[in-house]
């Protein structure tokens, strides 16, 4: 049973093993699969191929995860991956700032201390511009994972949630 990708123009593939290596215009996304011992990555031509004896439902489920997954680091390296989310409060204004590898949303439902959300990857970028804020990456699980710290750093607990809406939200993505 085989699963292949072909390569776009651009992107340049490394394959090791279980290791794949992919660069392009943006940058450099490298990943290890080590899900199952009997599948195959390999590089034909100008096609990335998975293959495996197995038959099972299970091992043809994980080819298509690892195909997956390298899609998303060759648009990664070619496009890039930009996640928008916006600045919502009703009660207290809140104020965004990012600090070296942190988020810092001060002034969150009326707190003291600052929550923060960590920035994932090194290759990960967040701007903030009022109540904008767009993170930007090569690496499609790095984004979105920052953006989900911010959604959580700002999760309510004790009050009502119909009437305190205030956080940062998910709108959209600009993928191109």
């Amino acid at each position: 049973m085989e699963k292949e990708i072909e390569i776009p123009e651009g992107v340049n593939v490394e394959v090791d093993g279980k290791s794949v290596k992919i660069s392009g215009e943006k940058g450099q996304v490298e990943r290890t699969f080590r899900y199952f011992h009997d599948i195959k990555i390999q590089k034909k031509d100008n096609k990335i191929v998975t293959s495996s004896k197995s038959e099972k439902r299970r091992v043809k489920l994980m080819m298509g995860t690892i195909i997956a997954h390298i899609r998303n680091m060759m648009k990664g390296v070619s496009k890039g991956f930009t996640y928008n989310m916006k600045v919502v409060y009703s009660h207290f204004p809140m104020n965004v700032q990012v600090q070296e590898k942190n988020i810092l949303i001060k002034n969150f439902i009326g707190e003291k201390k600052p929550r923060v959300a960590k920035i994932m990857g090194e290759n990960t970028q967040v701007k903030v511009n009022g109540k904008d804020i767009t993170i930007t990456g090569i690496d499609k699980e790095e984004v979105g994972q920052t953006m989900g710290n911010v959604e959580q750093a700002c999760r309510i607990i004790g009050f009502d949630r119909r009437v305190f809406q205030d956080g940062i939200y998910f709108t959209g993505e600009d993928n191109g």
